[in-house]
């Protein structure tokens, strides 16, 4: 089958499991999920979705997350929008604005079950998230023009590699700056360009607080700033009402007929020079402290250290809280080329992989946990542990900790060698397990980077594997967990009724 026809069999095979185009009301995918709204949950049939070969698991949040894994999940999803697209019914006006309205209340009620601070992560989350395969791809191309360079091999390439590699990274303020704006209901060229005046070179001239500014300064936390304050700037002159909405009575500080001059030109204006004047200034000792805190955090406490996030990263996953990490990790990766923290967050993976091994062995009987444990342990190997976590750890609760024991020791082992002077890094965020290998950098050479990373991944094998198998399971647990499903009863023949003359 060409890779077109499967991605839109993989498509059609979802749409009527998840109630058919009628009951979806927003298609979205990040590096592994598809991510639906839907109208009506219970259309939704489970188990037939997840029985499906292309699923590796399913997540309910405020979206139905499917997960299909890197790279399927980019081509699957605009199969899926165009098929939702062609089969989407064309409603009658009444029938259109009564959904219209049912969708606004559902938004409202999903708005009053959130709280805040969840709700402003996941917006963090969503600027940064579709960074993430601009830095996947820079930051293989570092690593390949690095290994290059200590080899001594294709001199007259490896100028033009670090160009290509360095490029997105040079202006990555700009592209959080419009998709600041874009998320937080603004204009996003307008972010974009108050953002792009921290990375201009001709700030070099200007003198803040007695000290000269640097092109670049405050970075990604700059950017983010300068960008909501334009949002903020943008909708006082509009009083209240962004781009694209319905307009309020009163049009704005800003008559109508002048908007387009005078609205554009006070956002870039007022907001440069706060940014010039201030945000780069403080931004710039918020991102230097982040770099100094990380690194005095993993050079004095670097085993301890190692332990508490390797072992906490799954939790934090679970309710959400991971997405506080990702403008670090960001800022790291500006400032030092690459994030010391993703290596050791990824070591709760490695627990994860052990901890299902050690099921796969302990639940001899039930045939229907290992086939689930061994059609995810690949992705699991890959860093993908969505399967592993909701259909293997989490339902069975006691293997969840362990697997969390697992993570913690990698963490461990990770963070000692940092304390000891070998950092491992990661120049890109996303990938994990062994597609974190191509990404990984350090202060020393690469051998003993990725000597270290794998030394980390196996302790957090055998140490998952380990804890589970022996502290995994009660004794009745146990013997749930092997105990033979009930027998199902033979229908019961109905005696032939006698022929009638």
């Amino acid at each position: 089958m060409a890779p077109e026809n499967k991605n839109r069999a993989t498509a059609a095979a979802i749409l009527p499991l998840v109630g058919g185009a009628r009951n979806i009301d927003s298609i979205a995918h990040c590096m592994t999920r598809l991510r639906l709204g839907l109208k009506d949950r219970a259309l939704v049939q489970d188990e037939a979705l997840k029985a499906l070969p292309a699923v590796l698991g399913v997540v309910e949040d405020d979206t139905y997350q499917i997960v299909l894994g890197p790279g399927t999940v980019a081509r699957v999803a605009p199969e899926f929008e165009a098929l939702v697209t062609e089969e989407a019914p064309q409603l009658p006006p009444a029938a259109a604005e009564l959904a219209h309205r049912g969708a606004e209340l559902k938004a409202a009620r999903k708005q009053r079950n959130a709280t805040p601070f969840k709700l402003f992560l996941r917006r963090i989350a969503n600027i940064f998230v579709p960074l993430i395969p601009a830095l996947i791809g820079c930051g293989i191309i570092a690593g390949l023009n690095g290994l290059l360079v200590n080899l001594g091999w294709l001199t007259g390439v490896t100028p033009a590699l670090a160009a290509i590699a360095s490029g997105f990274m040079a202006l990555i303020a700009v592209f959080v700056g419009f998709n600041t704006a874009k998320e937080f209901g603004g204009t996003p060229i307008l972010g974009g360009a108050v953002a792009s005046i921290i990375v201009f070179a001709g700030v070099a001239k200007i003198t803040v607080f007695g000290q000269t500014l640097a092109p670049g300064q405050g970075g990604v936390l700059g950017a983010l700033g300068a960008a909501l304050l334009a949002v903020y700037v943008e909708r006082w002159c509009r009083n209240g009402v962004s781009p694209g909405r319905a307009k309020s009575r009163a049009w704005g500080r800003v008559p109508e007929a002048l908007d387009v001059l005078v609205t554009p030109t006070l956002t870039v204006l007022i907001s440069g020079l706060v940014t010039l004047y201030g945000l780069m200034f403080l931004a710039g000792e918020v991102s230097t402290g982040i770099g100094h805190a990380a690194n005095w955090l993993l050079d004095n406490t670097g085993a301890f250290a190692g332990l508490v996030l390797g072992g906490l990263f799954l939790p934090l996953v679970m309710l959400g809280l991971h997405q506080a990490l990702i403008p670090i990790h960001t800022t790291l990766i500006e400032q030092q080329g690459y994030t010391v923290l993703l290596p050791i967050l990824a070591m709760a993976g490695a627990g994860q992989v052990g901890c299902a091994v050690a099921v796969y062995l302990r639940a001899k009987k039930n045939e229907s946990l290992r086939n689930t444990i061994k059609s995810a342990l690949p992705a699991g190997f890959l860093g993908v542990g969505e399967p592993l976590i909701y259909g293997v750890s989490l339902p069975l609760g006691r293997p969840f900790v362990t697997a969390c024991v697992g993570g913690a020791a990698g963490g461990a082992f990770v963070g000692l060698f940092s304390m000891l002077g070998d950092k491992v890094g990661s120049t890109a965020i996303g990938p994990s397990g062994w597609a974190l290998f191509p990404l990984l950098q350090g202060n020393h050479g690469l051998g003993t980077t990725v000597a270290i990373y794998a030394g980390g991944l196996l302790t957090g094998y055998v140490v998952g594997f380990l804890a589970t198998y022996y502290f995994g399971f009660t004794r009745q647990s146990l013997t749930d967990l092997n105990a033979p499903p009930p027998p199902t009863e033979p229908a019961t023949p109905k005696p032939l009724e006698p022929a009638h003359s």
